[in-house]
């Protein structure tokens, strides 16, 4: 059994879940709006602003997925009430951020400026001219979208170039003055 699938979800005021026939959660806030589709040995049960995660079934494959939905459900929750936030520095000389309507331009050492789209359900600022921050209600895409920005230019090891994420510790090598 799963200690994280037994521990209940409580309803914050503002949010509203709904759980249909076919167990289509759907969860209301003031930022919005998040369905997710739950197995079907997977009770999802509300009462008195307390949502359990209950598993029915005896399947390898349904004690698995208890945790997860309940996590799931959480971040939901979590989502629709205060939203989610991961920020990105980028460090080296002569690399910087800016926002050009709904396109992010990096200048990160390369021969062109790389231009990023940003998802119409995702709201992405930039402070000074080397720190982003990605905003949204659903933790999923706010992560992805995140590591995707960093992925054009990851961090290297011996100067520590590229983009990070916030607090992000590089493990560094020492070069050439390894070889002596």
């Amino acid at each position: 059994m799963s200690r994280i699938g037994k521990l209940p979800i409580n309803i914050p005021e503002g949010v509203s879940i709904d759980v249909n026939s076919d167990n289509l959660v759907t969860v209301k806030g003031k930022l919005g709006e998040l369905k997710q589709q739950v197995n079907k040995d997977i009770e999802i049960k509300i009462e008195d602003k307390v949502i359990n995660v209950i598993n029915n079934g005896d399947t390898k494959q349904a004690n698995a997925m208890h945790g997860l939905y309940r996590s799931l459900i959480n971040n939901m929750v979590i989502g629709v009430k205060e939203g989610f936030k991961k920020g990105l520095e980028i460090v080296g000389t002569g690399y910087k951020a800016q926002l050009k309507g709904n396109t992010l331009v990096l200048q990160l050492g390369f021969s062109h400026p790389v231009e990023v789209n940003i998802p119409q359900d995702l709201k992405v600022t930039v402070e000074g001219q080397n720190k982003i921050f990605v905003e949204g209600i659903d933790k999923q895409r706010v992560g992805q979208f995140a590591a995707s920005i960093r992925a054009i230019f990851p961090p290297e090891p011996y100067k520590g170039k590229g983009i990070r994420y916030i607090g992000e510790e590089i493990r560094r090598k020492l070069g050439k003055a390894m070889a002596k």
